[in-house]
């Protein structure tokens, strides 16, 4: 016995995933893009919208095979069986609107409990830009160009630039921006930052390190932690003032920050690795934000990397993707966004419900395949009289948690020969368990640290 709803919009669900995305939420959006259908035919445009979403679980399958899915435990009820062009057709008459609104709607930070969600009393996010694939069509090609150049000649297929801001405690998507790859991250970072909320304290790598970037955060009312250069190019940080934890007071882009230089060595048994890092930052109280915590803080920024990881390698394994017009390219990149934010918000209301566990801890594979498992099933589609706040892809994901978070001692080091990315320094074992961590703020005391994740 299934519960879904009824007649022609039957297959329109996400298994238990419909809970985070209700109907009443897919017909509000829609009504409010004016994206209704005019009658009711094989496709209405709340079964679409599943559709698209559908199609992000399942991305390695054409829109009919996940139909398919999407009726597979629907066994007994009466379904349509459309055909490929209709699909095509159904995609193309509900547009890309009722997609951002929905997640529009949807981003945001997850509530948690736990992990380094907020940092004394600031809500911690980390910005990065990444790529993706689209489908090498003339109609893409007319809207977003090929990578040109490099040793291997450059892309087969065009691409689009997706820049973010995360949440790093849940990896939860605030906010994001896409386009051609002809425009850098930091130009589509100033339409972001202009919608930062206030207390938001935003980390960045060195690419985001400038003064015009700095003045938007801070009219925001949120702050900034920036790594910027200090070989050639690097921002001109005079010293105004040393402060007492070894940081000192100076100014860029027009605004009072303060600036951390720290040797940071790491040694393991196989190695030691070390480097200068400057750290620009408007948290100018030294006694609420010392410098030490701060270091420590920064590295949370690759919450952000893993959680492109989990976009392009598990949820798209890769794949290019399927649209062939740049009004389906924004259609699905907003469909995978929708995606990849219901899936994290199931995952952190599972660990919300153990006191003491890290979001950090849930296997977004494992929750991934749960919901993928749940949609054939059609099962938790209609939630029960009693609320299930954990679910089956909770209990899944509790019952496997990861292990505590390795530390990352070998950045952009990979064993494949034809890499872009040279591997250098001692060669650090992965697999080392124990490191010693030694910050060394320069013109202030040194600190070191035993590591045990």
């Amino acid at each position: 016995m299934v519960r879904v709803a009824a007649g022609p919009f039957a297959p329109g669900h996400l298994g238990e995933l419909t809970q985070q995305v209700p109907f009443e939420m897919i017909d509000t959006v829609l009504a409010q893009t004016c994206c209704v259908q005019r009658r009711v035919r094989d496709l209405p445009s709340r079964v679409v919208v599943y559709l698209l979403l559908g199609g992000c679980l399942f991305a390695g399958l054409g829109y009919r095979q996940v139909w398919q899915r999407l009726v597979a435990g629907l066994e007994g009820l009466a379904v349509a069986d459309p055909s490929e062009a209709a699909f095509s057709q159904a995609r193309r008459r509900l547009g890309p609107q009722p997609l951002r609104a929905l997640f529009d709607l949807l981003r945001g930070p997850a509530a948690s409990m736990a992990g380094p969600v907020r940092w004394r009393g600031l809500l911690v996010c980390a910005i990065d830009g990444t790529t993706l694939f689209v489908a090498d069509s003339a109609a893409n090609l007319a809207r977003f160009s090929k990578q040109r150049g490099g040793r291997t000649g450059g892309s087969s297929y065009p691409m689009v630039r997706l820049v973010t801001i995360m949440a790093c405690g849940t990896r939860s998507v605030m906010d994001a921006v896409f386009g051609p790859i002809t425009s850098g991250e930091t130009t589509y970072a100033k339409d972001l930052l202009a919608r930062l909320p206030a207390g938001v304290l935003l980390l960045a790598d060195r690419n985001f390190a400038a003064g015009h970037l700095l003045k938007i955060v801070t009219d925001c009312q949120a702050h900034l932690l920036v790594r910027a250069k200090t070989g050639r190019g690097a921002p001109k940080l005079p010293v105004l003032h040393r402060c007492p934890d070894g940081s000192y007071r100076s100014v860029f882009g027009g605004q009072s920050v303060r600036v951390i230089d720290a040797e940071i060595r790491i040694a393991t048994k196989t190695g030691t690795v070390a480097g200068v890092y400057r750290l620009i930052t408007t948290l100018l109280d030294t006694d609420t934000y010392p410098a030490t915590a701060i270091l420590r803080l920064y590295h949370e920024r690759w919450e952000i990397e893993t959680a492109y990881l989990e976009i392009k390698s598990s949820i798209l394994g890769g794949r290019v993707l399927r649209a062939r017009t740049p009004a389906g390219v924004d259609q699905e990149i907003h469909a995978l966004l929708v995606t990849y934010q219901i899936l994290r918000t199931a995952m952190t209301d599972a660990t919300n419900s153990e006191p003491g566990v890290d979001p950090d801890r849930a296997s977004f594979s494992i929750a991934l395949h749960a919901a993928r498992d749940q949609v054939v099933h059609a099962t938790g589609v209609i939630a029960d009289t009693v609320i299930d706040l954990v679910g089956k892809i909770g209990r899944l994901v509790l019952d496997d948690l990861l292990p505590e978070r390795r530390l990352r001692v070998n950045a952009r080091t990979v064993k494949r020969a034809i890499s872009k990315y040279n591997a250098r320094g001692p060669n650090i074992d992965r697999r080392t368990y124990t490191a010693t961590i030694s910050l060394n703020i320069l013109a202030g005391p040194a600190l070191t640290t035993s590591l045990d994740p």
